[in-house]
């Protein structure tokens, strides 16, 4: 198999990239994070654990590579796509696997498409830890069989393809994501409230007699944690939600309260969340700029 190259090497990438063996050639990455004197060390000794080799210039990083593999923040999708198009080999394909619009996609599509390269809509279905590249990916777009083809030679177990045009696979992911993003916030407005009120544990009682096997105090304790560490991340995914939701003639009424409440708790600075749902809620009463929560 001839090259891939990262487009990002953050939590995706570098799960992706870790172990893909000997059979493959040493991947290659580009990650606007080396840019800061204060990150590029770490950076570099990540790379360097997922055996992937960090270059500075996109025309190092993307020479010769027969897909490129996009995964860096929703807000970044587009603009990385506009900055690295031209470094592209002819026939190279762009596997945008970011959680964005159908219409931020198109938008990618057709910037790729313009500098002759093959674009391709991929969605990440679950998150990526502990999959891995075990990961459900829903894949489209006209080049989705020969992506599909490289996926599976790295090593990705779990491919569907899904017919349609570009945007096809990523509306299922935005639209999915307005149930479990909205969940997640739907819990913390609620653990919140109910701890504030003095009655956490009546609240969590109650719920557990109405549902499912998971403890709604395991629920809220890992949404809390998912929240924490990714909010900031989710919040610019849910931000394209609103979009999608907009452009099908849905007010994302409570989406937009959903962008709101992640961003408030992803803000707050708590990237290692304490263990155990009280310890999390008082990490959170205890921690400054915390209007939203």
């Amino acid at each position: 198999m001839k090259a891939i190259a990262f487009i990002g090497l953050g939590e995706a990438g570098i799960a992706f990239a870790t172990g893909l063996g000997a059979d493959h050639p040493r991947a290659r990455a580009i990650d606007i994070k080396t840019r800061d004197p204060s990150l590029r060390s770490a950076k570099l000794i990540q790379a360097g654990q997922a055996g992937v080799d960090i270059h500075d210039a996109p025309e190092d990083a993307l020479r010769g590579a027969q897909a490129a593999l996009c995964v860096v923040t929703a807000d970044q999708a587009l603009p990385a796509a506009q900055s690295y198009a031209p470094a592209l080999d002819p026939g190279a394909l762009w596997l945008d696997m970011n959680s964005v619009a159908p219409e931020t996609k198109q938008a990618a599509a057709a910037v790729i498409e313009a500098a002759g390269a093959r674009y391709v809509d991929v969605a990440v279905m679950s998150p990526v830890h502990p999959a891995r590249r075990n990961v459900p990916l829903l894949v489209g777009g006209p080049h989705a069989d020969a992506a599909i083809a490289v996926l599976h030679d790295l090593g990705f177990t779990k491919v569907r393809k899904i017919d349609g045009p570009v945007g096809a696979a990523s509306a299922i992911k935005m639209i999915r994501s307005v149930m479990v993003k909205g969940l997640e916030a739907l819990t913390a407005e609620c653990v919140i409230a109910a701890r504030r009120a003095g009655v956490l544990d009546e609240v969590i009682s109650s719920l557990d007699a109405s549902a499912a096997p998971q403890s709604w105090r395991e629920r809220a304790d890992y949404n809390l944690d998912r929240m924490l560490v990714h909010g900031l991340r989710r919040a610019a995914e849910m931000e394209e939600v609103v979009k999608t939701l907009e452009t099908l003639g849905v007010d994302p009424a409570l989406t937009c309260g959903t962008v709101l409440r992640q961003r408030a708790l992803g803000g707050l600075g708590l990237a290692v969340p304490p263990e155990g749902l009280e310890a999390k809620l008082d990490a959170i009463f205890s921690a400054p700029q915390r209007d939203d929560a």
